[in-house]
């Protein structure tokens, strides 16, 4: 059969079946992303049936999704929004780091794979997956809630962290000297910093330039600038994410919303493509070896950063509902991990870091839809029924002195109007 014919089938196939498997999780009132990973699992290598021919597209279909969710996010966010939220949040950032980064660094040393294991497995750990997020976010309703902004200013900060983070990982792993380390680190931070002053200084030019009436040509002109933004970013090490998002921050007014209502579609494609992309990825038959530690890893790592995500919303003056939500929205990690590790494992750092960081992610971005969804309402219930006995007792208290002396029961009925 030729193979383009061969591509088409595939490739049909594949859409196929997201479109069926997201009718069965909106029956479900879930999120389709497990679902779509297990499809991944399917069709990827060692799975029921191994794709070929169009392999190739959907990588170049994941890498396009992952950007069209950031570009959305940041149509939700003005430039002056991003600057306020970065200055009151970097402490987050940090207490971001210092939690997660440092289960993983210690794994590592405890497993013997060396300071250089560990500094790769504190990244992978550390770096919540912006793309899984994003999704969860707007499959969940939660774009416009009061902890979201909490939530983007953290994956924000951990993506500018990565245009430091991924030069000295470089570095080290491919033993450079000090001198083509700092050269690399000083460009990095030059194009991220030069990305964000052009969106908050220039935001209303960018947005002038793009308008247009026509649906066609607005949807080719912001798609065009993104993906070469977001190119040109990646390309100079940074995060072609981080691009993607400021150039959809730059973005305001009717450009953006109009913008928003043309990419809808595209971004729900590719971003599926995007989650069947990283379980084409990977092999089941490398998992069991390392499922354990992996698990054990999960967890800890669950726990800290539903931590970090209360902690930072809390400091914000979210409700404790939000902040839970926020937490458990942090979970999943997802693209960065898996790059971070595919780093060390070419390499060759270690041969079970590969398949420890697949394990580990592949656990994280299917938990972390649940965590996002489940865990505000299972912290509610722990913290009411701990909050249940002593208002009982209280209450009792409170009845017996009721019936002792009425003229103290009238002062204290008037003792809270003067409070």
């Amino acid at each position: 059969m030729h193979s383009s014919a061969i591509f088409l089938i595939e490739f049909g196939a594949i859409i196929l079946a997201l479109g069926l498997l997201g009718r069965v999780a909106g029956r479900l009132r879930f999120s389709p992303i497990p679902l779509y990973l297990l499809a991944g699992l399917a069709f990827g290598k060692g799975g029921l049936l191994p794709l070929g021919a169009s392999e190739e597209f959907v990588a170049i279909g994941a890498e396009i999704g992952v950007i069209l969710l950031l570009l959305m996010l940041g149509l939700e966010y003005t430039a002056s929004d991003l600057v306020s939220n970065l200055k009151t949040q970097y402490p987050a950032g940090l207490v971001d780091a210092v939690l997660n980064a440092t289960p993983g660094a210690v794994l590592a040393l405890l497993m013997g794979w060396g300071p250089v294991a560990a500094v790769v497995l504190a990244g992978v750990t550390w770096v919540s997956s912006s793309g899984v997020i994003a999704k969860v976010l707007n499959d969940l309703g939660r774009v416009g809630n009061r902890e979201t902004p909490v939530i983007l200013s953290i994956l924000v900060l951990e993506d500018l962290s990565m245009a430091v983070y991924l030069p000295i990982i470089t570095a080290l792993l491919a033993g450079a000297g000090l001198a083509a380390g700092s050269i690399t680190l000083a460009i990095a931070l030059s194009v991220a910093g030069l990305v964000l002053l052009l969106a908050v200084r220039f935001g209303r030019h960018i947005s002038r330039f793009v308008s247009s009436d026509d649906p066609e040509k607005l949807l080719l002109v912001v798609l065009g600038l993104t993906l070469l933004v977001a190119g040109v970013a990646q390309q100079l090490q940074v995060s072609a994410a981080v691009g993607a998002f400021l150039v959809g921050i730059a973005l305001s007014g009717e450009v953006a919303e109009s913008t928003h209502h043309l990419l809808t579609p595209l971004r729900d494609l590719f971003a599926a493509m995007f989650f069947v992309f990283f379980g084409l990825h990977t092999n089941a038959a490398d998992i069991p070896p390392v499922l354990l530690p992996a698990l054990g890893l999960a967890v800890v790592t669950a726990l800290t950063k539903i931590a970090t995500g209360y902690w930072a919303a809390r400091r914000a003056g979210v409700s404790p509902k939000g902040s839970w939500r926020a937490g458990g929205t942090l979970v999943a990690r997802g693209e960065f991990s898996i790059v971070i590790a595919g780093l060390a494992v070419t390499a060759g750092v270690n041969p079970a870091l590969g398949p420890l960081a697949t394990a580990y992610v592949l656990i994280l971005v299917v938990l972390g839809p649940l965590t996002a969804r489940y865990t505000e309402p299972i912290a509610q219930r722990f913290t009411s029924r701990r909050e249940a006995v002593p208002v009982s007792a209280t209450a009792s208290q409170d009845s017996t002195a009721a019936t002792a002396s009425a003229s103290d029961t009238a002062a204290d009925d008037q003792a809270p109007a003067g409070r």
